[in-house]
């Protein structure tokens, strides 16, 4: 993954889309169940989160791209997207 897309992917802020999907009842009902136990305060971002790691997981077996793999490991390891676009800034400027 190019840094400037890694930069975007990193924004809390990115532009949303809605999108209409069909699931079962039951699922659904699962995925409100559990969220608050796993801390989300919501079904939906339980499956923004679902959805984002199957992609990435996707994306790095496809692209073979390390760098995004590294950023969703140290992600997974408590590294805070503030800690991480500092990093990554500095890596820009110095390839400048």
């Amino acid at each position: 993954m190019k840094i400037e897309a890694l930069k975007k992917r990193l924004d809390k802020h990115r532009p949303m889309t809605s999108i209409t999907i069909r699931m079962p009842e039951d699922v659904i009902e699962d995925l409100k169940r559990i969220a608050p136990l796993l801390g989300f305060s919501g079904y939906q971002p339980l499956v923004r989160t679902y959805i984002g790691q199957g992609l990435r997981t996707d994306l790095e077996r496809l692209e073979g791209d390390t760098v995004s793999a590294l950023i969703d490991n140290l992600q997974r390891r408590g590294v805070s997207n503030e800690i991480l676009q500092s990093a990554l800034q500095e890596v820009i400027q110095s390839s400048s």
